[in-house]
């Protein structure tokens, strides 16, 4: 077992682009977190900023996106998500963004980080990556061992591809393109803004929490109304969390809105990806062409 891979020694930056740092421990620890796994933490000047629900006033946040961009370390992780990046999403230096990929860094995050992400496919393409953040984490109770083995080769390349159980019925299902998405909330408040990446044939991934079953699906058939499933070659769901169920469900549920969605598109809707806001999360390159294949119920996505 080779826990450390210290040979690697990759430069790793954490910054607030969204909500506050309400605990400065919890950045703390993540940065002892990944300092034990091998990289070499800095953690950015603004990034226990306080400005309202922020991690700093527009400017203040904005700023520390551009310095990281230009400081292009291997690894930039986002201290936690929120919300934030929508009020910078006119401002943002796409071109700069851009060449630190260029360059070889690796922008990590997930949930309001998701508007950068689907930006930079708007703007000026380049691969960024769907994975943990440095508050929950690193920085939570219990670090989970496939998010934190999973981020580790997804940033030093070792890792190729990610596997998932999957519903019956998709046995056989192979497809190439685009990866793209992210949480569902994000995706859809970017649609008929210049933020919008219009991709086709690609391999669509959303996760959300707080929202309601019902929800989920209002915000997948405004995508699927605006032609956006149909236009996909597979989605991929990931895991929905912290609703509440209502008295008035009387049956409603995941299961039944899945059902629901896969009856209005003649794209394949897969379930079970392992992402979103939960402990246990795989690393995914977002804007890489992937391949994805099922066996039985065994679905895999690889991006060699």
């Amino acid at each position: 077992m080779h826990h450390h891979h210290h040979h690697h020694d990759q430069s790793l930056t954490l910054f607030t682009p969204s909500g506050v740092v309400a605990k400065a421990a919890t950045l703390r620890l993540a940065a002892r977190r990944l300092h034990e796994l091998g990289f070499r933490v800095s953690v950015d000047e603004a990034a226990t900023a306080r400005h309202q629900r922020f991690g700093g006033d527009d400017d203040t946040r904005l700023a520390a996106l551009h310095r990281v961009a230009a400081a292009a370390p291997d690894i930039a992780m986002a201290a936690r998500g929120g919300y934030g990046l929508t009020r910078l999403l006119d401002r943002i230096d796409w071109k700069l963004i851009a060449a630190s990929v260029e360059r070889g860094t690796r922008w990590v995050g997930h949930s309001d980080f998701t508007a950068l992400q689907l930006g930079l496919l708007a703007h000026a393409k380049g691969v960024t990556w769907a994975g943990p953040m440095a508050c929950y984490d690193f920085g939570g109770e219990a670090l989970d061992d496939v998010t934190r083995d999973c981020f580790r080769e997804a940033m030093s390349g070792e890792l190729e591809a990610v596997g998932f159980r999957t519903d019956e019925g998709f046995d056989g299902l192979e497809v190439k393109g685009t990866l793209w998405g992210g949480n569902l909330a994000m995706l859809v408040s970017l649609l008929g803004t210049p933020h919008w990446p219009r991709i086709k044939g690609g391999v669509l991934f959303v996760e959300d929490v707080n929202e309601h079953p019902y929800r989920i699906e209002r915000a997948l058939l405004q995508l699927h109304q605006a032609g956006v499933l149909d236009a996909q070659k597979a989605i991929l769901l990931g895991d929905f969390t912290e609703w509440k169920k209502s008295p008035l469900d009387r049956g409603y549920s995941l299961k039944t809105m899945v059902r629901a969605l896969r009856g209005a598109t003649r794209t394949p809707i897969l379930t079970g990806l392992p992402f979103g806001h939960v402990p246990t999360k795989v690393t995914l390159p977002v804007g890489a062409r992937v391949q994805l294949a099922v066996q039985g119920r065994d679905a895999f996505a690889g991006w060699r």
